[in-house]
């Protein structure tokens, strides 16, 4: 649909701004439209309603979550490159703990089901995580498998620790130290590294913010 003033961009903006301001009880139709000085009808003139903008918004957060992923540039250590993607994507997560939630279907805003779970952006996204695991594996450091097979677990356990620290289940640890790091340690030992440079890795990558 012609959209000449950008509507499309400013109600996906408006809805990506209000989650991280005020959570998803804020994504409303007729919220949207006065934060982007519309009338209501902009929503279904150009989204059809809502599930269809927030199937928007969760291929916009997916896709700038690939770009974050992509400005990684690769070093000559492929297990550091996996914890800095681990690091870039909980960074991301906790910018915005409610877009997060819906990217990946733990929320639904006014009761809406999205018609899409991130679709090409968000194998993009993944991409990066696939990629860095098979890098890991080319140079010995993980055992000989699957590159994708290797991703999905790094991701489970990624998305796990996430999930539970963006609810507060850590609030009484030091989340990053005492769980991150550790489990991520121990994962990559589990799946071949040798444990002294696994943490030297992990080291590294901290070290490299």
């Amino acid at each position: 649909m012609h959209d000449t003033g950008g509507m499309r961009e400013r109600l996906v903006r408006a809805a990506v701004r209000l989650l991280g301001e005020e959570g998803p009880a804020a994504l409303q139709a007729r919220r949207l439209a006065r934060e982007v000085d519309a009338s209501t009808m902009a929503v279904y003139h150009y989204f059809g309603g809502m599930p269809q903008l927030l199937a928007a918004v969760i291929e916009d957060g997916f896709r700038r979550l690939d770009e974050r992923l992509g400005q990684l540039a690769e070093s000559d250590d492929p297990v550091a490159d996996l914890a800095r993607l681990a690091a870039i994507y909980r960074s991301a997560a906790r910018e915005n703990p409610h877009l997060y939630d819906l990217m990946f279907g733990l929320s639904a805003p006014g009761g809406h089901r999205p018609d899409s779970r991130g679709g090409s952006p968000g194998v993009a996204a993944y991409g990066h995580l696939v990629t860095a695991a098979g890098r890991a594996i080319d140079a010995g450091r993980l055992r000989r498998d699957d590159a994708e097979h290797v991703a999905a677990q790094l991701w489970s356990a990624l998305h796990g620790y996430i999930s539970l620290e963006l609810a507060g289940h850590f609030d009484r640890l030091d989340g990053p130290a005492q769980v991150f790091r550790p489990a991520g340690i121990n994962l990559l030992i589990g799946l071949g590294d040798d444990p002294q440079r696994a943490a030297a890795s992990a080291a590294r990558a901290a070290e490299a913010g």
